[in-house]
């Protein structure tokens, strides 16, 4: 009984992390949109610095919430994930040099990669936490959009900021859908507790 009401207490406490950390990545993402679209479409050194920042603000994202649960080293997926968005963020600043198609490309290539990782750790916290289906849809989003970006990288169109900027709204929308999910739930769940 102990054993059970000890695991409910920890559910409960890892839930609470991951409410703050989903709505923390929702406003990230969504102000990060709003600048994008609002202000660098039009300031291209500016663009260039979110550009690089979008990647490396994931790879941190990835590193403090696996802290929450063990480390790194207990959390492949978002170990993996860590990794993948460090190389990313290396590889937008070289391809800044070249294109935005290079970049586009990029993106595209990380979009999928930490999408399935993304994906998988969703799936790994379905068990201990629930409310995780936004998160797989998010990660199998990702990864299409990748794939989308890599094509569209290859074409002639004009690309700027603004390419991406729908998939981190994307992003965000699906965060903020997580965090409210796991709000109502921890609701739904106190309310019999006080009924008693």
């Amino acid at each position: 009984m102990s054993a059970n009401m000890s695991g409910q207490n920890r559910a409960r406490s890892s839930n609470g992390w991951l409410k703050y950390y989903y709505y923390l990545r929702f406003a990230v993402s969504a102000a990060w949109v709003a600048v994008a679209a609002a202000v660098a479409k039009d300031v291209p050194p500016l663009a260039a610095v979110m550009l690089i920042a979008y990647p490396a603000w994931d790879a941190l994202a990835n590193y403090v919430d696996a802290q929450r649960t063990g480390g790194l080293s207990r959390n492949k997926s978002q170990l993996l994930n860590f990794v993948v968005s460090i190389v990313a963020t290396i590889a937008v600043a070289i391809a800044l040099g070249h294109s935005m198609n290079a970049v586009l490309a990029v993106y595209g290539v990380w979009a999928v990669v930490s999408g399935v990782f993304q994906l998988l750790t969703a799936v790994r916290r379905w068990k201990t936490n629930g409310a995780q289906w936004a998160m797989i849809l998010s990660g199998a989003q990702s990864a299409l959009a990748g794939l989308f970006f890599v094509k569209m990288a290859g074409g002639t169109e004009a690309i700027g900021i603004v390419n991406v900027a729908p998939y981190a709204a994307f992003g965000a929308f699906y965060f903020l859908v997580s965090a409210v999910w796991l709000s109502v739930s921890d609701v739904l769940r106190k309310s019999p507790q006080a009924a008693n």
